[in-house]
């Protein structure tokens, strides 16, 4: 019965996408509608092949035991995947901005750097990030649950269900279907769908806890749940939209004017500081002391800075909106409530780091440590300068300049992508039963390739934004301004130049490691000298 209710379902589903995209209103709506049809026909025939043969059922299946990581798996190579496709993709923009005759005319709307731009950012936060955090929460829960993942297929869908999203969100953009708000682009539909992935997310996430064996909850589960749970809260209020029609992208959003900007910078700041930190403090938690082979430093420590964190981010929002219509009160809320911030952020970053304490030897040897290492202190350097950088003062100088994009990708490049690289080495080799990575040596490269290039793109950038902000401040005495905005521009084309070559070595790193990973993965062991002195080659993680 439940077999046939599935068949029904998924042909309602392929009528109602081919008639969407037939009457569909823009190209957007009716790639995605004939995207779906497909996909729907595709899983329907499946099914079909899969239904019992002349009314006899299926021998039942006995039920799975032991810890479910076929999803993680596949999260995994999603997660090197999106990354390289991210990083390639920012790449080609900076060179975009240092060159502009590379938005190619024959190639246009689609390629131009307005539409480029937040396929980068998605593809790096959403795609990049959001498997890591998927596929690293999987697998955290289990293990410190001592418990399946709960529901069943549930983690299945949870992953294809989020790749789905990706691929929707991402050709919208090139096709122009966006919300234009930051970190918030794709329109209504695709948003719906996100709530409910998100939502089987969290009772996947939550159930596992519910069914664990282990009477405490690991402090890295915290962070976990309380990342998976705001940006839900986040997504859903901030995404609030009515359609313009029903066979169309096109929305308009409920709030207006600077509820609007309020409302997008509650949730755009807080995807910041629960998407891009807290669900990172979660897999740090885990995978640091792990590979340090270390107890947490401070488990006190690591409760007052979760509960200092997730109460002090969600104020910091209106910091993004200084010298704006926004009240000033509002404003100075956001930059008192992000100057406090520096405290647990610090928090953490110090008790991630004590935690070597007593194995700081093993950085000699262990280049994925050193990633974690490196982390942590491009996690504390970012917490430091943005609390910085919302005191009004800073901020009349750095706002609207290329200052915020070298903050913005100092944290993500530094904090967010060598915790994962990191997270990707450690699993790899646990998840296919391998008894090490394929090489260390090229672990090291990616290292050396990806530190270089992330302090070569902050670097200039901060240097072009302080730049900016000084010439548009710089007035003659009879009040004009003294530069135009091309000369600014020009200015800076040395540095937009600098970055591309920053933006070069972060991606050859990311090349790198998909190579590593695809040869461990394939059961491949490269002969290598030691690194470090060591007497024998050191295991890519530690003995469980």
């Amino acid at each position: 019965m439940f077999d046939t209710l599935k068949l029904v379902v998924l042909a309602l589903i392929v009528f109602f996408a081919a008639l969407a995209a037939d009457w569909a209103r823009d190209p957007a709506y009716m790639v995605h509608a004939l995207l779906i049809m497909v996909i729907a026909a595709g899983l329907f025939f499946w099914q079909l092949r899969n239904m019992p043969v002349d009314g006899v059922a299926a021998p039942h299946a006995p039920a799975p035991q032991g810890y479910m990581d076929g999803p993680i798996r596949y999260g995994v190579i999603a997660t090197a995947f999106w990354g390289v496709v991210g990083f390639l993709a920012g790449t080609y923009i900076a060179f975009q901005l240092a060159f502009p005759a590379l938005n190619i005319e024959w190639a246009q709307p689609y390629a131009n750097f307005g539409r480029l731009r937040p396929l980068h950012t998605s593809a790096v936060i959403f795609a990049f990030g959001g498997n890591a955090l998927i596929a690293s929460s999987f697998y955290i829960v289990q293990r410190t649950s001592a418990a399946r993942l709960w529901g069943g297929n549930a983690a299945w869908f949870v992953f294809w269900g989020y790749q789905l999203f990706i691929v929707l969100a991402a050709t919208g953009y090139l096709l122009g279907a966006t919300q234009s708000k930051e970190y918030a682009e794709p329109e209504w539909y695709v948003d719906i769908w996100l709530t409910i992935v998100w939502l089987t997310y969290l009772a996947v996430f939550f159930g596992t806890i519910l069914n664990r064996r282990e009477r405490h909850i690991y402090v890295a589960n915290w962070f976990f749940l309380a990342f998976i749970i705001t940006v839900a809260m986040l997504h859903v209020v901030n995404n609030l939209a009515i359609p313009v029609s029903i066979w169309g992208s096109k929305s308009v959003q409920v709030f207006a004017g600077v509820q609007d900007a309020m409302t997008q910078w509650w949730y755009g700041h807080n995807a910041v500081g629960f998407f891009l930190t807290a669900g990172f403090l979660g897999m740090m938690y885990y995978f640091v002391p792990k590979q340090a082979g270390r107890p947490v430093y401070s488990y006190k420590l690591s409760i007052i800075h979760f509960w200092a964190l997730i109460f002090l981010y969600i104020w910091a929002g209106p910091h993004h909106l200084h010298y704006t219509a926004l009240p000033d009160w509002a404003q100075t809320l956001g930059m008192v409530f992000s100057i406090m911030l520096w405290m647990p952020s610090w928090g953490g970053m110090i008790n991630g780091l004590m935690t070597l304490q007593g194995a700081w030897d093993k950085l000699r040897t262990d280049p994925i440590l050193r990633m974690f290492v490196i982390s942590l202190a491009f996690y504390g350097m970012s917490t430091f300068e943005g609390p910085m950088m919302s005191i009004k003062a800073v901020n009349s100088l750095s706002h609207y300049t290329d200052w915020t994009i070298g903050h913005v990708h100092s944290g993500a490049l530094g904090w967010n992508g060598m915790i994962t690289f990191g997270a990707i080495y450690y699993l790899v080799p646990k998840l296919w039963n391998r008894k090490q990575l394929y090489s260390l040596r090229l672990v090291n490269w990616h290292l050396w390739l990806a530190t270089i290039g992330i302090v070569i793109y902050a670097a200039v950038l901060w240097v072009a934004g302080i730049t900016q902000g000084l010439m548009w401040r710089e007035y003659d005495d009879q009040g004009f301004l003294v530069n135009s905005f091309i000369e600014t521009v020009s200015a800076i084309h040395p540095e937009y130049v600098m970055r591309t070559i920053g933006g070069l070595l972060y991606l050859a790193g990311g090349l790198v490691m998909a190579y590593n990973v695809w040869r461990t993965i394939r059961g491949d062991i490269r002969e290598e000298v030691p690194m470090g002195g060591a007497q024998t080659a050191p295991s890519a993680v530690p003995a469980e």
